[in-house]
């Protein structure tokens, strides 16, 4: 499996699928909170609030070469709900893109290391642990969301948002929740998305005191079985380039597929 052009679409498109799902979800839990998507020139369009950091777009360029008047429309999406404009590209999408992007205003904000594993050979190397790992059940979306929440706990002031987050993400429609436990007790949350055989691994969050117990790894282990037994081929993450997640990612077996840029509209 190669890093090309197949690949990527296949990619980006469960990044998008994924939004989409959320979007719904936060529109289900949050009737009034103006949460929407649509598509325009084959990019996905994420509407989750002014400052919401899944408000963006995904696939530009991918499908389709879009055109000025493309960029237009998706502009006035966003700009019509108050919110800053953002698109996350793959490089895939070609030069011409990136010069079009430049020429409107837009610059570089983010870099993203996005990264797959081919599931057929996957071989499981986690040894005996004390860390069990099960799917979160109805109603414990809660839960998930404190778990997810207290991983974070070095930054009180995302607090807040992590837990309305947390309660989207363990609902949304092709999500499953998943946490690891210590004796009964939860100490750490994961999460796995799947869409056309593409399993996608976020969520990773582990409480302070239950750090350094194999929690992770038990937790991706567990999802890597879910995702093939469920029919995945291929699995995913994200991260930022250079990072421990990369490193940790790149530890299990996945490879780097391309960096993906964040262009914002000055």
């Amino acid at each position: 499996m190669f890093a090309d052009l197949a690949l990527s679409r296949r990619l980006e498109r469960q990044e998008a699928l994924g939004g989409m799902r959320f979007i719904d979800a936060r529109r289900r839990i949050e009737t009034g909170s103006g949460a929407c998507w649509t598509e325009i020139a084959g990019a996905t369009l994420l509407f989750d609030g002014v400052s919401s950091p899944i408000t963006q777009t995904f696939g530009l360029g991918l499908l389709d070469e879009p055109s000025a008047g493309d960029l237009d429309r998706i502009e006035a999406f966003f700009r019509e709900r108050g919110a800053p404009v953002f698109h996350e590209v793959s490089p895939l999408a070609g030069v011409p893109l990136a010069d079009l992007l430049a020429s409107r205003g837009y610059r570089p904000v983010e870099f993203t290391s996005v990264m797959y594993k081919p599931l057929a050979a996957y071989a499981s190397t986690r040894g005996d642990s004390r860390v069990t790992v099960r799917i979160a059940r109805p109603g414990e979306e809660d839960l998930w969301s404190q778990v997810s929440a207290r991983g974070w706990s070095e930054n009180p002031e995302w607090t807040d948002f992590l837990l309305a987050l947390g309660r989207v993400i363990a609902s949304a429609e092709g999500a499953h929740a998943f946490f690891a436990e210590l004796d009964g007790s939860p100490m750490a949350t994961g999460v796995l998305r799947r869409e056309d055989g593409v399993a996608y691994f976020g969520g990773a969050s582990t409480i302070p005191e239950a750090r350094k117990q194999g929690a992770q790894r038990a937790l991706l282990d567990a999802r890597m079985k879910f995702a093939i037994e469920h029919g995945c081929d291929l699995a995913m993450m994200c991260a930022h380039c250079g990072s421990a997640s990369q490193r940790n990612a790149e530890r299990e077996g996945f490879r780097i597929a391309y960096t993906r840029t964040k262009w914002g509209l000055q």
